[in-house]
């Protein structure tokens, strides 16, 4: 896990140094360099034409039924980290799965030679992705992530991805985002629990120190040696939910994560990113409440 830890990080710092104001540090985030501008000039980052097409913002009309779930607050700043049960439903877990079955593909890394071309390298990250169709239950389940967030100004949600991984299936230790600015960034992210049929599969957290006893041992993997940190267990329907920068645009280094290998069985993971524009305003229609 070191080696793909140092990879990941040399790439994170060469797009720093280059100043390549999208977020390209994670797979499913397609690049491209047609340069738009936001409606805000003196505080709008170049954007994308692909990042500008990824981004999306569910229809305000669409009656999405009352969806409960239990938050537990697991850090409460810097960075802000909630675990969420029943984040989503059994019925969306089972359709997510239907949607996704026909549209798998070997999931991707950023390579650390030119820090732009997409690679598999299963030494890194060995699963599969598809992307999915935004249907309604797609954008209910966007909806209710952007809810959960307070409808933040200039936040919008990148296109939703499955993950899959079988036995022998990882994500080596990586962050969320490669470059950003105060103005431009992947504001957060959700690591959404679709199946959890497996042995393995956790979340690690190296940089965040493990609660003893009490209500997380229900949502977390023991020590193991070798293995630093916290491990969220993949439990599905459940979901971990962490900031990946504070207010300047400063990423939080806590937030450096892996998907444990899978020892036996499936797990198949939903990755929900928040992507924050300053300045950006697309066309929405309707208002923006449940």
């Amino acid at each position: 896990m070191a080696t793909g830890r140092s990879v990941l990080e040399y790439t994170f710092y060469l797009l720093v140094a280059v100043s390549i104001y999208i977020a390209i540090g994670a797979p499913g985030l397609p690049e491209g360099l047609l340069q738009l501008h936001s409606s805000n000039p003196e505080t709008s980052t170049p954007l994308s034409q692909t990042l500008l097409d990824s981004l999306v913002h569910p229809n305000s009309s669409l009656h999405c039924p009352p969806h409960p779930y239990t938050i537990h607050l697991f850090s409460p700043s810097s960075p802000l980290i909630i675990y969420i049960e029943n984040f989503l439903s059994a019925s969306e877990r089972a359709h997510l799965l239907a949607l996704s079955a026909a549209h798998w593909q070997p999931a991707t890394i950023v390579s650390p030679h030119d820090g732009s071309t997409e690679i598999h390298d299963p030494a890194v990250r060995n699963s599969s992705k598809a992307l999915l169709t935004r249907d309604p239950t797609v954008q209910c389940i966007e909806r209710r992530a952007l809810a959960l967030q307070g409808w933040p100004c200039h936040t919008f949600l990148e296109r939703l991805w499955a993950q899959r991984y079988g036995p022998g299936g990882h994500y080596s230790h990586h962050f969320d985002w490669g470059a950003a600015s105060k103005s431009a960034r992947r504001v957060s992210s959700f690591m959404v629990y679709v199946d959890a049929n497996c042995t393995g599969g956790g979340t690690n957290f190296p940089r965040l120190e493990q609660p003893r006893g009490g209500k997380w041992e229900r949502f977390l993997e023991g020590e193991e040696e070798g293995v630093e940190g916290t491990t969220f267990r993949a439990v599905a329907g459940n979901a971990v939910f962490w900031m990946n920068f504070d207010a300047e645009g400063r990423g939080y280094r806590e937030t450096i994560h892996a998907g444990m290998p899978v020892r036996s069985g499936t797990k198949v993971g939903l990755n929900v990113w928040s992507w924050y524009q300053a300045g950006y305003e697309p066309e929405v229609q309707g208002e923006r409440e449940l």
